[in-house]
C-alpha cells in the first residue's frame, strides 16, 4: 500500500525540511498550509518528486473548517500523520509579561485541539486507514526556559508555548492508549532550538548550556520524525522522543 502522510505546517521551517526528506523516499505527501506562494516555491524544490506532493491551502488559525480539510483528503488514503502547524501570531505576549487569554487560547488550540480533531477525523473516516501519528513537541514541553539564555528575564518568552506543548506531549500518550485498538500508534518529538534567525551572542549562550554544544540543524529534523513513522519503530508507542542535544538532561 502506497504510505501517504499529511504534514500540518507543511511549507513551515520543520514542514518543508520533513516533506522534502519523505518525498526523496518515495512517500506520498500532502501538506496544509496558509501560504500558496510557499507552496509554490515547495513543488520547485521538490523538483522530480513533485508528482507526489499534494497541497492543500487551508488556514487552522480562523474557525478552521475541518470539513472541508476532510473533503480535500478524501482521495489521497492518509495512513500517516505529522502534526506540526505553527503560528507566529499564538506566541504574543504583553509589555507586562502577561499573555492575554485569547492569545493563550490561540496557542493552545493550535498545539492541541486541532491536532486531536484531527486525528480523531481521520480515524473514524473509511477513506483512510492510518497508522502512525507524529507531533511535534519542543523542549519547553519538557522543562521550563533558562532566564539565561533570554538576558536573564522571561517577561518576553511566551508561557503559552511550553504549556500547550506539554499538554500536547500529554495528549500523545492518551491517544496512544485510546487507539491502539485501532492499531494506530501515536507518537511525539520534543525538539531543542534549531538554529535559524538568532544573533551570534545567543547561539554562544545555547551552545554553553547543553552537552551537544550547538544549536540543531535542520537537516537534522527529519531524522527522529521518520523514524517514529517508519515500522522500525512498532515498538514505541505513547513515546515523546526529545531531540535536543542534552538540553534537558542538565
Amino acid at each position: 500500500m502506497q504510505r501517504t502522510v499529511l504534514i500540518t505546517g507543511g511549507t513551515g521551517l520543520f514542514g518543508q525540511a520533513i516533506a522534502l526528506d519523505l518525498l526523496q523516499r518515495g512517500w506520498r505527501v500532502a501538506i496544509t498550509t496558509r501560504a500558496q506562494a510557499r507552496a509554490d516555491d515547495l513543488v520547485a524544490s521538490a523538483g522530480d518528486h513533485a508528482d507526489r506532493l499534494h497541497v492543500i491551502v487551508f488556514d487552522y488559525t480562523d474557525d478552521p473548517d475541518l470539513a472541508g480539510l476532510m473533503a480535500s483528503l478524501a482521495d489521497l488514503n492518509i495512513t500517516h500523520l505529522v502534526n506540526n502547524a505553527r503560528t507566529l501570531a499564538g506566541l504574543k505576549v504583553g509589555d507586562d509579561g502577561v499573555t492575554a487569554p485569547d492569545v493563550f487560547d490561540a496557542e493552545f488550540r493550535l498545539d492541541v485541539l486541532l491536532p486531536y480533531q484531527l486525528v480523531m477525523a481521520l480515524q473514524q473516516a473509511d477513506a483512510h486507514a492510518l497508522t502512525a501519528v507524529v507531533n511535534i513537541g519542543s523542549q519547553y514541553g519538557v522543562v521550563a526556559p533558562n532566564p539565561a539564555l533570554y538576558g536573564g528575564s522571561l517577561t518576553g518568552n511566551p508561557i503559552q508555548y511550553g504549556v500547550a506543548k506539554a499538554a500536547l506531549h500529554h495528549m500523545t500518550k492518551e491517544l496512544a492508549a485510546r487507539l491502539a485498538p485501532h492499531r494506530i500508534r501515536v507518537n511525539c518529538v520534543a525538539f531543542g532550538g534549531v538554529r535559524g534567525r538568532v544573533d551570534d551572542a545567543f547561539l554562544a549562550r545555547y551552545a554553553a548550556m547543553l552537552p551537544l554544544g550547538r544549536m540543531l540543524e535542520i537537516t537534522e529534523v527529519p531524522g527522529p520524525v521518520r523514524f517514529l513513522l517508519s515500522d522500525d519503530s512498532m515498538a514505541l508507542n505513547g513515546h515523546v522522543m526529545v531531540a535536543d542535544g542534552g538540553w534537558s538532561i542538565w
